[in-house]
């Protein structure tokens, strides 16, 4: 396996690191890649089609790229939480945006439950930029919803729903293990934007 540390202090920026990575597994060389790199705008304000795979990957980052789309775009999106499993190991650690984490798939099922109870039309159906490098993935997507039911404040009161909606570019670094299940996910996304967008701050 690849020694995480080691491939993360290797990278670059991640913008940079993408296209150089996109040329290789495309054939083509990291100078071309920069020479003919079309910045994407914000894909959470402007659709942007969901691209092909990349070119070159092995089977085992086919699948888990496969996986992560059927995530997201089914799993997630229809609270199908039965079937979390299937890209999930059942002793998952995963890493949120607040700074906290959590140990096992139950506990973070009854998160993204919670995320489900005020905005129950959560859901994920782009994907513009998708990398795969051995046991990592990395995906950009765009999480959108609406505030049609109270919020639980987390000291007993709820939040009452306003009806504004969000859509927040996000990333989702994973980590997968030979089962095909990610071992370890990262997620990633601007609270304050979130917040703003629904009225919270």
């Amino acid at each position: 396996m690849t020694d995480r540390r080691a491939f993360l202090r290797a990278s670059g920026s991640a913008a940079l690191g993408a296209t150089v990575l996109g040329a290789f597994l495309g054939g083509g060389s990291p100078a071309q890649a920069l020479a003919a790199h079309q910045p994407l705008p914000d894909p959470a304000t402007t659709p942007v089609p969901n691209p092909p795979l990349p070119h070159g990957l092995t089977p085992q980052e086919h699948r888990n790229l496969i996986t992560f789309d059927e995530l997201d775009f089914d799993v997630f999106s229809h609270a199908r939480w039965d079937r979390l499993r299937e890209s999930h190991a059942r002793d998952i650690r995963v890493h949120w945006p607040d700074g906290h984490y959590t140990d096992g798939i139950e506990p973070h099922i009854a998160d993204l439950k919670a995320m489900f109870a005020w905005a129950p039309d959560t859901r994920i159906q782009e994907h513009p930029l998708r990398v795969a490098h051995n046991e990592f993935t990395a995906v950009v997507g765009v999480m959108r919803g609406t505030f049609t039911r109270p919020m639980p404040d987390g000291a007993g009161g709820s939040i009452p729903p306003n009806g504004r909606q969000y859509a927040i570019s996000m990333a989702t670094i994973g980590i997968w293990n030979r089962k095909g299940t990610m071992s370890e996910e990262f997620l990633f996304w601007d609270n304050l934007t979130f917040n703003r967008q629904l009225g919270l701050a």
